[in-house]
């Protein structure tokens, strides 16, 4: 969106949010997002956090918030973005806020979608995910607890349980380009 203040041409810039629990479909639907919006960059906040081991202490968190709020500062900065999606397992409100409050985001309308599910889907994926051989068998139960925390976020909910990426995706752009 474009608009005029005064002498010159002010570019908004969406940034959209998109958080869901392990499995729920974040990186399948960013990646049918991205090629809808113009002028797009995505990021995923596990490519902040991929290494090995997978090593969760305060020092590794600061870290990869730190990385993710250069990225994206950088993304928001860049005049050939028009669009930044950024999506990553921000089970609570806090997260959200916490890595807004490190954004330069004036020039921009935030956008903020959580991707949910019914349990038995989200068990089926995750399921499928263990058995070739992509997540532990543990991600289940740790996904399905962190499900309903997105319901009492401040976002737009999404529910996949039956519908595809590309569908999500095309809801998700509907909000943003009405």
């Amino acid at each position: 969106m474009i608009l005029a203040s005064c002498d010159r041409m002010i570019t908004l810039k969406n940034l959209i949010l998109m958080n869901g629990t392990m499995g729920i479909g974040k990186t399948a639907t960013s990646r049918e997002l991205q090629k809808l919006l113009p002028r797009c960059v995505f990021l995923d906040g596990d490519w902040c956090w991929d290494m090995s081991p997978f090593i969760v202490t305060e020092e590794t968190k600061a870290m990869v918030e730190d990385n993710i709020s250069h990225m994206l500062n950088n993304f928001l900065r860049c005049s050939e973005l028009e669009n930044i999606i950024f999506c990553w397992v921000m089970h609570h409100q806090a997260i959200i806020d916490s890595l807004l409050s490190r954004l330069d985001t004036h020039d921009s309308e935030i956008f903020r979608f959580s991707l949910i599910c019914s349990d038995e889907a989200l068990t089926q994926r995750l399921h499928n995910d263990v058995v070739n051989g992509v997540r532990s068998a543990d991600i289940i139960a740790r996904s399905l607890a962190r499900q309903r925390n997105y319901l009492e976020m401040e976002t737009h909910k999404i529910d996949t349980t039956e519908i595809s990426a590309e569908q999500a995706a095309h809801l998700m752009y509907r909000i943003i380009y009405p």
